[in-house]
């Protein structure tokens, strides 16, 4: 079976001291949680080292690393520095990275080797934006993305990759994706990965939703084949509705 994933993106929220009393409430009431699914916080760059030793039931991502391994680059935070804080998963280009600071799949695909080479698990954020959903460029656009990123990639380490579907159009926008859309999406993912990598790895890969997925919402998101899970914003500031999405499976 594939792994089911719910993981929590903080964004740039929470200071360190709540960020830390987050993590422990998240932790708790997990803890209480019964099943397989595998939960993640991805907090902000200071509140890592912090908060990985608060986490016991709970998994810990980073919301980003460098396409650099190291050097000059004043403000940049390496995977190796990432890996070195106890942090497991690092989120590569989310749409806010990508539509806010310009990053580039040649530059993300720099960020997922790197990612790996220092044991870290990617979390690969693809979507499309409203205008490109609804001249119909939707399939095309996911498909460079995941081509560029990829597709360069050993079997072994495409072996390790989590994707997560970014709708971007209904990502704080009020509009969310329907249940059919979010697995028409999934699926043509899964599809571009089994054509490219074989029926295996593409049956294992854990596929995330990540718009504006809710308690409201998620069990029926989640009741989809190719969805494996959510990758979780505005709702994981909030232990109780972020463990309720983990509950929905």
């Amino acid at each position: 079976m594939r792994k089911q994933i719910v993981a929590g993106n903080w964004k740039m929220n929470k200071t360190l001291q709540e960020g830390i009393d987050l993590a422990k409430s998240v932790n708790e009431l997990n803890e209480q949680v019964d099943g397989d699914v595998e939960v993640i916080v991805a907090a902000p760059f200071i509140h890592l080292s912090e908060v990985s030793r608060v986490l016991s039931s709970v998994r810990l991502s980073a919301q980003d690393c460098a396409s650099e391994a190291n050097g000059a680059f004043t403000g940049e935070v390496s995977a190796e520095m990432v890996r070195s804080a106890g942090v497991e998963y690092v989120i590569i280009g989310h749409s806010e990275r990508r539509t806010i600071f310009k990053e580039d799949d040649i530059t993300l695909n720099k960020k997922i080797k790197l990612a790996l080479d220092n044991g870290l698990i990617p979390i690969f954020c693809c979507g499309e934006v409203l205008e490109e959903r609804e001249s119909g460029k939707l399939f095309d656009v996911i498909q460079t993305q995941v081509e560029i990123a990829l597709f360069d990639l050993d079997p072994a380490d495409m072996g390790k990759i989590v994707i997560a579907y970014e709708p971007v159009w209904a990502i704080g926008t009020g509009v969310v994706a329907t249940p059919e859309q979010a697995q028409e999406m999934h699926a043509y993912i899964r599809k571009l990965i089994r054509e490219k990598f074989g029926d295996s790895l593409a049956d294992e890969l854990t596929i995330l939703y990540g718009g504006s997925c809710k308690p409201s919402n998620a069990r029926e998101i989640f009741a989809n084949t190719d969805v494996d899970g959510g990758l979780i914003g505005g709702a994981s500031l909030n232990a109780e509705d972020f463990i309720a999405i983990v509950q929905s499976f």
